[in-house]
C-alpha cells in the first residue's frame, strides 16, 4: 500500500484501499492503546511487504519498512517496559497520549465538549467499562477506522480529521519522536506521523478537485 494508493483510496470512491486506510487507523490505535504482544509484531513484519509494497519509495512507505523492522529487533517485554516509561510512568507520563493538551491548550475542556457532543451526534456512544477519555490517540484513530468502515462521506471523515485529529496527533507524534524514553515508539510515530500527512495531503486534493 503506498502513499499515492492512500490518496487515491480518499480521492475516489470506495475501493478496497479503503479497507487499508481503516486497517492503517485500527493498527495506529492499538499501538498506542498498549504494547504489542509477540503475535502483533510478527504480524506487522510479515504483512509489510502486502501492506506498504516492496517496492515504494515514498516516505510513507520508509516508514512502514522501519517499523517492519523494529519489530523484529524487541522483544514485547522490552516494549511494554517503554510504553510503561513513556505513556504511564511514575506520576505524571512523560508523554500524555490524550490530544486536547495538544490541541486546544488553553481550552482543552471546549476541544473534549466539542469532540463528546460529535461523538453522540453519530451514536458513538462511550462504553461504560472504558477508562480512557475519548482523546486518547487510539480512541480517535478508531472513530476514523469506523467511519471508513461505515462508509461515511468524506466530508465527514475530513472534518472530523482536520478538528480531532490531525491538530492534537501531530504534536503528540513529535512528543513521542523527542522523548529520551523512546526506542521502539519513535518507529511507530514516526510511522503514524508520515500516515497521516498523506491524509491530510489527500484531503487537501478532493477539496481542489
Amino acid at each position: 500500500m503506498t502513499g499515492e494508493d492512500l490518496r487515491a483510496a480518499v480521492a475516489g470512491e470506495r475501493l478496497p484501499e479503503d479497507a487499508a486506510r481503516a486497517h492503517f487507523y485500527a493498527l495506529i490505535g492499538r499501538l498506542f492503546y498498549g504494547p504489542p504482544d509477540a503475535n502483533l509484531l510478527a504480524e506487522i513484519r510479515q504483512s509489510a511487504g502486502a501492506e506498504s509494497g516492496d517496492h515504494d519509495t515514498t516516505r510513507l512507505g520508509a516508514a512502514w519498512r522501519a517499523l517492519q523492522e523494529g519489530c523484529g529487533s524487541v522483544s514485547p517485554a522490552m516494549i511494554r517496559q517503554e510504553y510503561d516509561d513513556l505513556f504511564v510512568g511514575v506520576g505524571r507520563a512523560p508523554v500524555t497520549p490524550y490530544l486536547f493538551g495538544y490541541a486546544e491548550p488553553s481550552a482543552p475542556d471546549r476541544h473534549l465538549v466539542r469532540l463528546r457532543d460529535q461523538l453522540t451526534e453519530w451514536g458513538f456512544l462511550r462504553r461504560s467499562n472504558a477508562f480512557e477519555v475519548e482523546d486518547h490517540i487510539s480512541a480517535v484513530s478508531d472513530v476514523l477506522r469506523l467511519l471508513i468502515e461505515e462508509g461515511r462521506s468524506l466530508g465527514e471523515q475530513q472534518r472530523f480529521f482536520a478538528s480531532f485529529v490531525y491538530p492534537g496527533a501531530m504534536l503528540f507524534f513529535a512528543a513521542v519522536q523527542q522523548a529520551p524514553a523512546a526506542g521502539f515508539y519513535k518507529l511507530v510515530a514516526a510511522f503514524a506521523h508520515d500516515f497521516v500527512v498523506v491524509e491530510k495531503e489527500a484531503f487537501e486534493m478532493v477539496d481542489s478537485v
